[in-house]
């Protein structure tokens, strides 16, 4: 069965949903600095074949570097960043849509004085 989760109001910056919680992304459970996540597709969801996140990093924050066996959809919703991908940086900006392969080491940088926001769509199996 499907599932809606209707957007709410924004706090921060950051975009928010009815009815999804936000999860811990930051310096305790991973190398990320000033940054949340929001499974808006997901387990909860009984979603058998992929993922989807939101996540936000504020003005001088990061996601944590990493490097997967899967891939990544991401879509840019708000702010820029730079990106570090396999060895090379990237500016980006709302719109602009990256491929990650898998195993591509990788990390967002917000750049400018509002928050960076992203969808990363990733396989459920992972």
């Amino acid at each position: 069965m499907g599932v809606i989760h209707r957007r709410a109001a924004s706090e921060g910056g950051e975009l928010r949903w009815e009815g999804v919680s936000l999860r811990a992304y930051g310096p305790e459970n991973s190398g990320a600095l000033h940054a949340t996540r929001q499974i808006l597709v997901g387990h909860d969801e009984r979603s058998p074949h992929f993922h989807m996140r939101y996540f936000a990093v504020q003005p001088g924050g990061h996601t944590s570097l990493d490097q997967h066996a899967h891939d990544h959809g991401v879509y840019v919703l708000h702010g820029r960043a730079r990106l570090c991908l396999a060895g090379e940086e990237h500016e980006l900006e709302a719109g602009d849509v990256v491929y990650i392969a898998g195993n591509e080491v990788h990390q967002f940088f917000t750049l400018g004085e509002e928050p960076f926001g992203f969808l990363c769509v990733v396989p459920a199996n992972r």
